[in-house]
């Protein structure tokens, strides 16, 4: 079976598997996947810590800019992420 890369698993509607980062330290993070919301030409994701995070509330999560090109993920600078989640909760409410 070959294995999908971390962009292939974030952009597969039927993966129900929580996704496994890792930092600059190789230390491994635990994620469940909330949502992929594309703005302005770029893609990010919004991730649940599936684990204690220090300095994370349990329930809150983490926006991060998908960079397609090098198959990475980096956390979105806050103002991008308001705006990411503010169209996340859009969605939402169009879906009722």
């Amino acid at each position: 079976m070959e294995e999908k890369s971390l962009i292939d698993i974030l952009f597969d509607d039927e993966n129900e598997d929580n996704i496994i980062l890792l930092d600059n330290q190789g230390n491994k993070t635990e994620f469940e996947q909330v949502a992929i919301i594309p703005i302005e030409e770029k893609c990010y994701a919004i991730l649940h810590p599936a684990q204690k995070i220090e300095g994370i509330e349990e329930d809150e999560v983490l926006v991060f800019y998908i960079d397609e090109e090098n198959e990475t993920l980096t956390i979105a600078p806050e103002k991008e992420a308001v705006k990411v989640f503010e169209e996340y909760e859009n969605l939402l409410s169009e879906e009722g």
